[in-house]
């Protein structure tokens, strides 16, 4: 039964492309052959082919090849993926091979063995196919990684405070210095790692997230570095780590400020080194990414040496970029509001609405501790549950939120309920809000500390802050 694959043959001879063609037929589905080498173009414009097979002289008496030379160059520019099988007479081989290095895959001599041509063949067609498959690959994750790169949601606000951090990206994003962002939980961080991805001159290669808060301890090297097959229980395959598989583009850390000291110093090694070694692997593995780390940790806790490593903030470092909470950048409020309705407006199947005067007016005053990613899923509720035609303060439920960062009393000891006075109130949805409310700012907004402290999963705690609007 024939195989699939194209096959050209280019001769003058009529007899030796007859009996290529014979030969071939029983192997391949196509078989084309041309003695013409001018109308070889017009046949690549209209066929894809797996193999050419290319005499190296077309005019009685040449030997030198050099018609063989020209034709090759031609069919290498009209596809660089071309396998190209030279045919040469006995005492040609030099010249063959100086086929070769202009482009040719593989020659063979005349007069030819059957089983040589096909073995020829064969592997010429699988390399091409090889080939085929490798550039289809490059443009999937070409695809891919402008996929990944690009954020899901834009970078909104026009003030002060934001042109300041986007002109320090824009002049962070065309090199390949580590950057680490500074900022509260929900300011954006990622978006602004993002736009430092897309903005530099890694950009048509993959963004690579590690959420560090949410990789256990055990998995952490794993993770990041990647294991060998069989290196312990359940490592039934090798497994690439993210470090690795964000080669040649932009590796983001975020929560790097949650790491303990031990893991920081495995991650200071991988960075200084430019190498990383999976897990159960003796041989080190060559890297070559761009460092973006974030934190919710403040700066000065971080040049804490009890709680980070100096060496490793040090190495990332080398750009700092502060994102604004969303209290000091209060002029954006409305544009991040309107979009964010409009958004889940048209995700809900609801028509666009605007805002009452007294709407946008609770909204620019309220503190927003939970910053962007609070007010966002405040917006997405009051599009759910709001029944007039523009939304009106109710829909925002702030009158039972505090208006100011500060406004809750502090609290003593550990106790993470000594605010909530049961025998005042009893409900339980106020004193689950309550808990939530006293854990974040006891931890500064740390999901990760906060959830342990709470009892609860970083998925669980998130959930819940949607439910109240933290």
């Amino acid at each position: 039964m024939a195989k699939e694959g194209k096959i050209l043959i280019v001769d003058d001879d009529e007899d030796i492309l007859i009996a290529a063609k014979l030969l071939l037929k029983r192997h391949y589905k196509t078989v084309l052959t041309c003695n013409r080498p001018e109308h070889v173009p017009t046949m690549m414009a209209d066929h894809v082919f797996e193999a050419i097979l290319l005499d190296m002289n077309f005019s009685p008496g040449e030997s030198s090849g050099e018609q063989g030379f020209i034709l090759l160059a031609k069919i290498l520019e009209i596809d660089p993926q071309a396998v190209v099988v030279m045919i040469t007479a006995h005492g040609g081989v030099n010249i063959a091979v100086e086929a070769i290095k202009q482009g040719a895959t593989d020659f063979i001599s005349k007069p030819w063995e059957n089983q040589k041509v096909i073995a020829t063949l064969s592997a010429s067609v699988k390399l091409r196919r090889s080939r085929s498959e490798a550039e289809q690959l490059k443009s999937t994750n070409r695809a891919i990684a402008k996929v990944v790169s690009t954020p899901s949601q834009p970078i909104l606000g026009g003030s002060k405070a934001m042109k300041d951090m986007m002109s320090v990206i824009a002049r962070a994003a065309p090199t390949d210095a580590n950057v680490l962002l500074l900022g509260e939980n929900g300011t954006g961080k990622e978006l602004a790692a993002r736009e430092l991805h897309l903005q530099s001159n890694r950009a048509d290669k993959i963004f690579m997230s590690v959420d560090l808060g949410a990789v256990t301890e055990s998995l952490f090297e794993s993770e990041l570095f990647g294991h060998k097959k069989g290196a312990f229980t359940g490592a039934n395959e090798d497994r690439v780590g993210r470090i690795q598989a964000a080669a040649g583009g932009t590796l983001f850390l975020d929560e790097v400020g949650n790491l303990p000291l031990h893991q920081q110093a495995k991650l200071l090694t991988v960075l200084e080194q430019r190498k990383v070694l999976p897990v159960g692997s003796d041989r080190a593995i060559s890297i070559d990414v761009r460092v973006i780390a974030a934190t919710n940790v403040p700066l000065a806790k971080l040049r804490d040496e009890d709680t980070f490593r100096q060496d490793l903030l040090f190495r990332l470092n080398t750009v700092e970029i502060t994102i604004p909470p969303l209290r000091d950048r209060a002029s954006d409020i409305a544009e991040i509001a309107k979009h964010y309705a409009e958004f889940y407006c048209k995700k809900y199947n609801k028509p666009v609405k605007g805002f009452s005067a007294d709407a946008m007016a609770a909204i620019q005053a309220y503190s927003w501790p939970g910053n962007v990613r609070a007010l966002r899923h405040t917006l997405e509720r009051a599009v759910i549950l709001s029944n007039d035609d523009q939304f009106m303060p109710e829909d925002f439920q702030l009158n039972a939120q505090p208006r100011q960062a500060g406004d809750v009393a502090p609290v003593a000891g550990n106790n993470t309920a000594t605010d909530i006075n049961p025998q005042a109130d009893l409900n339980l949805e106020r004193l689950e809000y309550r808990a939530i409310e006293h854990a974040l700012k006891k931890h500064r907004y740390n999901i990760s500390h906060a959830a342990k402290e709470l009892g609860l999963t970083r998925a669980a705690l998130y959930r819940r802050m949607e439910k109240h609007g933290l």
